[in-house]
């Protein structure tokens, strides 16, 4: 059967995976331009979500950064590319720039991943010294954000959802095994590519992003909990990710 799926969808497990993406990016980006054209001319706004990590690594992505398609996600550079080209249209287009985890006490974003391939593998693993850091933010405080976003964003702006800038990974991790009941442990960048699958290449991106100018522009400021704590709620009341249907 694996064999069979290879030869229909492109071959080896990262051809799927890079086949599905270009997939869905360019379907995203049709989207972004087809919402575009319909608004043109009516003075209406269009917030469109983006990810942090399609963002430079290794060092604090802010507000007035462009994409990297270099980045793990920056396979969704085009995306950006199109709501940004659609203020230049007339269009009040605005970018919304979300971590990788965007969390409450059921669900955690990638984090959700993670807990999955924990909770199957026995292992809560991070790369290296699992100093890379991951932003997050809280959903409420996201779903604010884009409603300040429509309300009162500037045409061509960028705006990023971030509550905390840059939680080391091996936190995450520690966090996860410790409620899970599991040990945590460092896997090598190989090790890792085995262990997590399509996931490795984010899961070792150091990812900090920072909220400042967004805070100051649209008085926004997060209040709900912080990741680590929706962690533990969920692993704790046996709410987790992974047994909710």
């Amino acid at each position: 059967m694996t064999t069979r799926l290879q030869v229909i969808l492109g071959g080896s497990p990262a051809n799927i995976v890079r086949r599905f993406m270009t997939a869905a990016v360019e379907a995203d980006r049709r989207a972004i331009e087809t919402l575009g054209g319909a608004l043109r001319g009516r003075e209406r706004c269009l917030v469109a979500a983006f990810p942090t990590m399609a963002m430079a690594p290794n060092r604090q992505a802010v507000e007035t950064d462009a994409a990297d398609p270099g980045a793990p996600g920056g396979v969704r550079a085009p995306s950006e590319t199109m709501a940004m080209d659609l203020a230049t249209r007339g269009i009040r287009a605005t970018i919304v720039r979300l971590p990788p985890s965007v969390h409450d006490e059921t669900k955690q974003g990638l984090v959700t991943q993670v807990i999955n391939i924990a909770r199957k593998k026995q292992i809560s693993a991070y790369i290296g010294d699992g100093k890379n850091r991951w932003a997050a933010v809280h959903r409420l405080d996201a779903a604010h954000l884009f409603r300040l976003a429509l309300e009162s964003g500037e045409a061509g702006a960028r705006y990023h959802a971030i509550a905390e800038e840059g939680i080391p990974f091996r936190d995450i991790a520690d966090s996860v095994a410790r409620y899970l009941g599991i040990k945590a442990k460092s896997l090598s960048p190989e090790e890792a590519t085995r262990h997590f699958g399509w996931l490795a290449p984010f899961i070792g991106a150091d990812n900090p992003a920072s909220s400042q100018a967004t805070q100051a522009r649209l008085s926004w400021k997060p209040t709900h909990p912080p990741l680590l704590v929706d962690i533990a709620t969920a692993l704790q009341s046996n709410a987790s990710p992974a047994r909710r249907p």
